[in-house]
């Protein structure tokens, strides 16, 4: 008898253990929660779009159609000028972005360096010149590029006849510089 006394004690523990730890009870914590609006965050842009350039001799006439068409014809002492305007946009709290060129050597196609100086591009905005870093002005900007060609007068004898140089591959790139400023390295 003693046994079957001790079995049903154990079984009637057991039960009340499940019965508590299964869900009999409860055991209660607090908790609260809360919201918070803090804004949206607007990606800025950068670009750029370029127009037509035009190509002008050392008086300031336009030679565009003969340097497109391969029948303008430099000689030592020629000064050409190309002028291609660029539709910049920067937008962007930080944003700071440098102009430079492609496709363009000190000599391509040209046998000697020092018969031909290609310019770096200088850049303008309405007629005031400018350097990069280029910074948002909270519209479109255009900004003007002119690239000089210059076939030497000093090129000595029979130097580069025929040569060609093409500038067909010109391109400009606008890339993001981080400003000094931003906190970024």
């Amino acid at each position: 008898m003693k046994n079957t006394t001790l079995i049903k004690g154990s079984a009637a523990i057991a039960l009340g253990a499940a019965l508590l730890l299964g869900g009999g009870g409860t055991l209660a914590n607090w908790n609260a929660a809360a919201t918070q609006t803090p804004g949206t965050i607007v990606a800025g842009d950068l670009n750029v779009v370029n127009g037509a350039g035009v190509w002008k001799d050392r008086l300031g006439v336009d030679i565009t159609a003969k340097i497109a068409n391969n029948t303008y014809h430099v000689v030592p002492g020629d000064l050409l000028t190309f002028t291609q305007d660029l539709n910049v946009t920067l937008v962007g709290d930080k944003m700071a972005a440098t102009i430079a060129t492609s496709g363009i050597s000190a000599t391509n196609g040209f046998t000697a360096a020092n018969n031909v100086v290609v310019s770096a591009p200088v850049l303008t905005v309405g007629g005031s010149a400018v350097s990069n870093p280029l910074h948002p002005t909270g519209s479109t900007q255009t900004v003007t590029s002119t690239i000089t060609f210059e076939f030497k007068a000093t090129t000595a004898g029979r130097a580069d006849v025929s040569a060609t140089y093409n500038f067909n591959n010109v391109g400009f790139t606008l890339t993001q510089v981080n400003t000094a400023n931003d906190g970024l390295s």
